[in-house]
């Protein structure tokens, strides 16, 4: 890892934890307010308004951070553990700020935050040397592609997995700080609707690079598997919340199931051996 690689993702995870305290202390300074569109109101807009642009530094430096690892390696953050994970903190990133400003719901962000913190912790504890890549990761283009669809795929899925769990919590509790149960149920559909198309983007890129790296499109590779499973959680999701008219909490529960796969298949790794143990 170059010098400035490792300071871009040091401060990074620097600024992720003083804007989680930051947005922790606007959601306490919140009062139960919220706007005619059930959006949270903040009492002092400085304090919310200092934990976005904190978040949105810390955005910018783990993409320094990226583009340095980019330039360095000579290819996109695909070979192993460290630069998977770091790529998974960065969707989580663009998606939090991206939901934060279209929803207004601080909440979530500060969730996203946390669990963006945890994946570049986890980072940290990879090894991060550059080493040349294995012959079936020298599809650059194909394999860049195919991770990119994953990093949106996850951002967004970690995001739907916030809004859910935190629906669970409002539907039953109904915190006048938090965003009503209704608007929660709204945010991790949509969520969905975005990473559902890119997981499946994710499917079809790997199964060209399989053909091309290993003569075959698919071959039940753990993580192939696993993949699918994650596939067939959210489209499962997917028709019982159009099909069958399926809200609320039981669709909350199959978002936090499917981002459980979503979890077991990147950290599958360790726990199982196949094709893509490098990585």
């Amino acid at each position: 890892m170059s010098g400035v690689e490792s300071t871009a993702l040091n401060l990074t995870i620097i600024l992720l934890a003083v804007s989680v305290v930051v947005g922790v202390i606007a959601l306490i300074a919140r009062g139960g307010q919220t706007d005619a569109k059930g959006h949270q109101r903040s009492v002092n807009p400085t304090i919310d308004a200092g934990s976005i642009v904190l978040m949105a530094l810390a955005f910018i430096a783990l993409t320094i951070s990226v583009i340095v690892r980019w330039m360095v390696a000579g290819h996109g953050p695909f070979s192993n553990m460290y630069e998977f994970a770091v790529g998974f903190a960065w969707g989580v990133m663009l998606i939090g700020l991206i939901f934060q400003w279209k929803y207004k719901a601080s909440f979530l962000k500060v969730i996203s935050m946390i669990i963006a913190i945890a994946l570049l912790l986890f980072a940290a504890s990879q090894p991060s040397r550059v080493v040349p890549l294995v012959p079936a990761l020298q599809q650059s283009y194909l394999l860049t592609a195919h991770v990119a669809a994953a990093i949106i795929a996850y951002g967004t899925f970690t995001s739907g997995f916030a809004a859910a769990l935190l629906y669970l919590i409002q539907n039953k509790k109904h915190y006048s700080w938090m965003p009503k149960a209704e608007q929660l149920d709204d945010m991790s559909y949509r969520a969905v609707l975005v990473g559902f198309p890119f997981l499946t983007l994710l499917i079809i890129l790997g199964a060209l690079w399989a053909n091309i790296a290993w003569g075959r499109y698919w071959g039940w590779d753990p993580k192939e598997t696993a993949s699918l499973v994650t596939w067939l959680f959210y489209i499962a999701y997917m028709h019982s919340r159009l099909m069958r008219g399926w809200k609320g909490s039981r669709a909350a529960i199959l978002l936090i199931i499917g981002f459980a796969a979503v979890l077991f298949t990147f950290f599958g790794n360790f726990i199982f051996s196949g094709l893509h143990a490098y990585g």
